[in-house]
Parts: structure tokens; sequence; C-alpha cells
């Protein structure tokens, strides 16, 4: 039987690695974002998954505002964003000045995330590199 821990990470006895090898993506929502000196850069608001290649594709990170208002949303390729287990968090290496400049949008102004020259946009941001960003799997999972 699959069990989950208090995290919702599937248990797996034979996993080894610095961190889970299943989890749940529901389990990210609400988790902090930080970059590598350990700066508050914004929760975990949506996942987004590429439905071609059943990949994450980006974490969606709100960032300011209070209680929502006022909050700016952020599409940050997965790719850039590494997993910190030890303090249940993602971490992001990016300067804070800098994700305040980031191509963001608002709740009810949502991008064509399926756009190639959005995505392309996006990953360059970012420092992700690829001819075509969506699509392509670049074999990283979850």
């Amino acid at each position: 039987m699959n069990e989950r821990d208090a995290y919702g990470n599937y248990v797996d006895q034979g996993h080894q690695g610095p961190g889970p090898r299943l989890m749940g993506a529901d389990t990210l929502i609400g988790d902090h974002i930080h970059n590598l000196k350990d700066e508050h850069l914004g929760t975990v608001k949506e996942i987004m998954l590429d439905m071609q290649t059943g990949q994450v594709a980006y974490v969606v990170m709100a960032s300011g505002g209070v209680l929502t208002i006022g909050e700016k949303l952020f599409a940050i390729p997965w790719e850039a964003l590494t997993l910190d287990t030890a303090n249940h968090q993602l971490r992001l290496n990016i300067d804070k000045d800098r994700i305040e400049n980031a191509p963001g949008f608002d709740k009810d102004h949502w991008p064509d995330m399926a756009n190639q020259s959005w995505a392309t946009e996006v990953h360059n941001y970012y420092g992700i590199s690829s001819s075509s960003p969506l699509g392509h799997s670049s074999g990283r999972v979850l």
C-alpha cells in the first residue's frame, strides 16, 4: 500500500536521494519560495502542467498584496526551481529586486501560457534556455 507522510509525499522505502520520488502536487500549494539569500519571494499559488508531456511546466507564485488584494502573480518555469525538502519550500536563484521586475500578471488577467513567444520570454527571463519551452520534456519531473 502506498502511504503518504504528513507533507503528502509518498513513502518509498527503497528510494535513495535527497527528497521524495513522488509527492502530491497539491502539497506544494501555499509553500514559500525563497531565493538563495533566504529572502522570501512569495508563495505557491498554482502548479501548471503541460498536458502534452505530463510534466510540470510552471509554478505560479503569488507575491505582495494583502489577503490577495494587490497580489502579483508570476509563472516560474519548473526548471528554475529547486525543492528544499528540509525546509519544505522551493528555492529560486534570483535576486529579490529582479523578481519584482519579472513579467507578471494579476488573478483576473492570466497570460496564454501555451503561447510559445510568451513561454520563451518567461524562460529566458529566468535563465532557462529552450528552443521550444512547451511540448518538449526536459526529463525533470516533480
